[in-house]
């Protein structure tokens, strides 16, 4: 099933436009939507799950008019924002099987059964016993996979899910979400470009509430070849290199030296050597295209 978005907009009551106009079409598979704080990403998983109404446009999914018919898109939408609360004295057995009831699984059996299976496809059954209130950052976040995974949904949309994991936490969920996600539209919102190189076959760069670019992960990168270069410099010198170069990226070595990353279509200059393009690379030049242009 396809999710087709037209002509969205939504501005908020303080003058914020938060979606601007924005239309896309997302098809089945892991979609990442990347894009800074504030750029208008959670705004439009929510407008997306229902949970906001825009100021204008339309959104389908499949044959499922949207904005009209709420519940008939609840009934297939798996959601998990930033932040969610959970009972503090109840385990997460018991509390998939709350979900589950308030899901429309009336079964008895039926319900052991689906919280068994989502347990196992996210680790935690062995911990099922364990309060949720006491689980790790990520060991949450797969609870939070798991009780969306409760009624089979064909759309799921996942909110900033690896931010403040640390790197075993955030692989481990990487690879549930990867597991579930390759049957159904998953919307995958992040400010993380690693994890849209590591996760999705599509991507999109939002910020403003505008789409700056919609491709694949190796598409973008491959069609910056030969525009990426990079040298070393001493950190004295970034301003200068600042004004003379755009420059995309710098980090240190260990030497206190800078390594700065510029993209240009010719060689910069004779000290210039040329980079394998990375996402990142990507990202950046996006963000720095849209910036608005200064005059004097």
């Amino acid at each position: 099933m396809k999710l087709v978005i037209e002509n969205l907009t939504k501005t908020y009551k303080n003058g914020v436009k938060a979606i601007d106009n924005l239309s896309i079409e997302i098809g089945t598979g892991m979609f990442g939507l990347l894009g800074p704080n504030g750029a208008g990403k959670s705004s439009l998983m929510r407008t997306i799950a229902t949970l906001q109404s825009p100021d204008s446009g339309s959104i389908k999914f499949g044959d499922i008019n949207v904005l009209e018919d709420n519940m008939s898109l609840r009934k297939v939408l798996g959601y998990l924002p930033q932040s969610f609360g959970v009972y503090p004295k109840m385990s997460a057995e018991e509390l998939l099987d709350y979900f589950a009831t308030l899901k429309g699984v009336a079964n008895k059996s039926e319900r052991k059964a689906i919280v068994k299976e989502v347990l196992e496809i996210t680790n935690l059954y062995d911990v099922r016993h364990k309060n949720v209130a006491g689980y790790s950052g990520g060991m949450k976040q797969r609870f939070g996979i798991a009780q969306l995974l409760l009624n089979n949904p064909k759309l799921i949309i996942v909110d900033e899910p690896t931010a403040g994991l640390d790197p075993a936490e955030r692989h481990r969920f990487l690879n549930v979400l990867r597991e579930v996600g390759s049957n159904c539209t998953v919307i995958f919102s992040t400010h993380i470009v690693e994890d849209v190189k590591e996760l999705c076959n599509e991507m999109a760069i939002l910020n403003g509430g505008k789409i700056l670019k919609h491709s694949t992960p190796q598409k973008a990168t491959k069609e910056l070849e030969g525009t990426i270069w990079t040298k070393v410099i001493d950190k004295d010198d970034l301003e200068e290199n600042m004004k003379l170069y755009n420059v995309l990226s710098r980090n240190f070595n260990p030497d206190n030296t800078l390594n700065i990353r510029v993209h240009s279509v010719e060689k910069p200059s004779k000290d210039f050597m040329t980079a394998t393009p990375q996402l990142d690379d990507v990202y950046f030049i996006a963000l720095k295209q849209d910036e608005p242009v200064l005059t004097s």
